[in-house]
């Protein structure tokens, strides 16, 4: 019998990374501001702005420290009300409880993308928007930042799981005012742990380097495009200089050591891991009872896991398909079906204020998320598929020839 893959090991890191990481041992300089310039951090910051084709970056301990600090750079007021998509991670609504704000959620459609019905009504109550591209399903960003650009409401994009997709040919976590990025071991780039944000402004960015720990003037250690000194971000540095309180929540020298040498890995990541979606895709939705949803138009996903919705089973098959799928060697993650997951919003305690979506829970009851890391082989993927498709077989009986 074969074996179905670990899907939870991430691909190995690479040799240039090591010997980055022996040099740093060495020296034992793994404070990002120790060095005058061109310390590792700094330089990621350089590289990945470049990568995404905009003016700044700054590499912090954690996507949800950029979404904080995102938040915090925004100035905006204590309660502010700030709308984010009914399904997401929970660092998403924790980070806007951290920032002193009010999470206000918004209903998402079976294809886990934003209901812009209930989005354009709940959005003249709120001062900020967060669109998580939730495991990298791009909600349609023409009509949100159309939306927003009319109440002149800044949209921070949670791009955590979506590193390399594109919206008509541009980076995702480019559109909105701030792009917040992961490198969680889940993710497309692999760290353990760490993220950055991406803006082209020049005052929420040298408000948000203030506040992830920039003390003194450790500011002047960042640079503007291309490595260059800036005087409209010299400018704004100096501006804010002892009016913000420091949060520390800087990255080390050490994450971008092992970061930085997988950038030149990623269009590849990206290319077969989507490659690998779109097979699998193709094979489940051969199945009545499953149904992956298309991306819209305009958008290039980069994907490293499947996400699919179980159609006509109650709850109990739903466990059943899951059980078997389990006992097969793969692990279905249903988001609903969990007292503790952290991407249903029930789950979500700590909110100020408790809402129920209907559709959203709805949606959560039978939607289904299997890893699929760009690393395996097409013979792995059948066999992923051949246990999802078998176990669907288990609950529901063979599916019916018709014309016989």
């Amino acid at each position: 019998m074969t074996l179905p893959p670990n899907v939870h090991d991430a691909e190995p890191i690479p040799a240039t990374a090591r010997d980055a990481i022996d040099a740093l041992m060495q020296s034992g300089d793994l404070f990002r501001y120790t060095a005058p310039q061109d310390a590792p951090v700094a330089l990621l910051e350089a590289e990945f702005a470049e990568l995404l084709g905009t003016k700044y970056a700054l590499a912090v301990s954690s996507c949800s420290a950029a979404l904080f600090l995102s938040l915090k750079a925004l100035n905006l007021p204590r309660d502010a009300r700030v709308l984010i998509p009914g399904f997401t991670f929970a660092a998403v609504p924790s980070s806007v409880v951290h920032a002193d704000c009010i999470p206000v959620l918004c209903e998402v459609g079976a294809n886990y993308r934003v209901d812009m019905a209930d989005f354009a009504a709940k959005l003249d109550d709120v001062q900020a928007v967060i669109i998580s591209h939730m495991r990298g399903h791009t909600s349609d960003m023409d009509a949100i930042m159309e939306l927003c650009d009319e109440r002149n409401i800044p949209v921070i994009e949670d791009a955590a799981h979506s590193l390399g997709t594109t919206w008509h040919g541009r980076n995702i976590g480019t559109i909105g005012r701030i792009g917040c990025f992961s490198f969680q071991s889940y993710k497309m780039i692999n760290a353990g742990e760490g993220g950055i944000m991406i803006t082209d402004d020049s005052e929420l960015i040298a408000r948000a380097v203030i506040m992830s720990g920039a003390y003194e003037h450790n500011w002047k250690k960042h640079k503007g495009p291309h490595g260059e000194n800036s005087h409209e971000l010299e400018h704004a540095f100096a501006n804010w200089q002892n009016h913000l309180p420091l949060y520390n929540l800087r990255m080390s020298n050490l994450s971008a050591a092992v970061i930085r040498p997988q950038m030149p890995e990623l269009a590849r990541r990206v290319r077969d891991g989507l490659a690998n979606h779109d097979y699998v895709a193709h094979r489940l939705n051969g199945s009545p009872y499953i149904d992956v949803p298309a991306p819209l138009a305009p958008e290039q996903r980069a994907p490293d896991s499947i996400q699919f919705n179980l159609v006509g089973m109650e709850e109990a098959d739903i466990r059943a398909f899951a059980a078997a799928a389990e006992g097969r060697g793969v692990k279905v993650q249903v988001f609903g079906l969990s007292e503790d997951n952290a991407r249903a919003f029930w789950n979500w305690k700590f909110l100020p204020e408790q809402v129920d979506l209907p559709q959203t829970r709805e949606m959560l009851m039978k939607a289904c998320d299997v890893r699929l890391p760009v690393r395996l082989t097409r013979d792995e993927l059948d066999l992923i598929a051949d246990i999802l498709l078998a176990s669907v077989a288990e609950v529901t009986g063979p599916v019916p020839v018709y014309g016989t």
